[in-house]
């Protein structure tokens, strides 16, 4: 049986070996061995193991990372497949919004988007399932200055506009992008002064984002069912 130290395989995957007695107490991998003189040492399928969560997480989040790792430490590994499957279909969901605005952005067309009948205004709950984000989202934009509501005379509720949609619908699609509130607010004021190629460059930056996520996370696949069969294989 191959082993390797603490140090050998934090070389071999660039990270510290606090970084890899982290994920050890985290749960992540099998468990670890000590020698007679009580040093932890690893073995192919802890490099395996180390190997699959630093792929995993260029394309995934952490705590679907974490989860997926410990459920195949479980014998759990079906369960594991499905929780990184619904990533995938998440970011899915994600390219097809993006499109979907940036051509209701170059064709100037968001009355019939997700074929939603709109109003001149709009109440935040209206607004946020439209744009497919929570009311509390929408404050916080509001909080920041981008986008702003109005008050319906008869009850006092925030209403929004069809052109405040519009950058609720922006943000909603860039948020992950766009990092900063000053770029945030800088693409909105190039919607409201019609420089929509600026917008579309930012949709496209958006795109080739997701699209290099989609192929990390492949990559990272690759490296979970090389784990799943590996550790199958030694508890069969």
């Amino acid at each position: 049986m191959e082993t390797y130290t603490p140090k050998q395989i934090a070389n071999a995957l660039h990270v510290s070996t606090t970084t890899l007695r982290r994920y050890e107490e985290q749960d992540l991998i099998p468990v670890v061995p000590r020698t007679n003189s009580n040093h932890r040492f690893y073995t192919s399928i802890h490099f395996h193991a180390f190997t699959t969560v630093r792929a995993l997480l260029k394309g995934y989040n952490i705590p679907v990372v974490y989860e997926a790792m410990r459920m195949i430490k479980r014998s759990r590994c079906e369960e594991a497949l499905w929780l990184v499957n619904e990533q995938q279909f998440q970011i899915q969901v994600e390219k097809q919004r993006v499109e979907e605005i940036l051509t209701m952005i170059q064709h100037g067309e968001f009355k019939q988007y997700k074929n939603v009948k709109l109003n001149k205004y709009m109440r935040i709950g209206e607004a946020a399932k439209i744009a497919g984000v929570n009311t509390s989202a929408i404050r916080h934009w509001e909080n920041e200055g981008l986008v702003h509501s109005e008050r319906n005379n008869e009850n006092g509720y925030r209403i929004y506009s069809i052109s405040e949609l519009r950058k609720i619908l922006i943000i909603s699609s860039l948020r992950k992008t766009v990092y900063y509130i000053e770029n945030v607010k800088k693409l909105l004021n190039d919607i409201d002064t019609q420089k929509y190629d600026k917008i579309e460059h930012s949709f496209q930056l958006a795109l080739e984002k997701l699209n290099n996520q989609l192929f990390l996370q492949l990559k990272g696949i690759a490296e979970l069912m090389n784990y799943i069969h590996f550790h199958q294989k030694m508890n069969s």
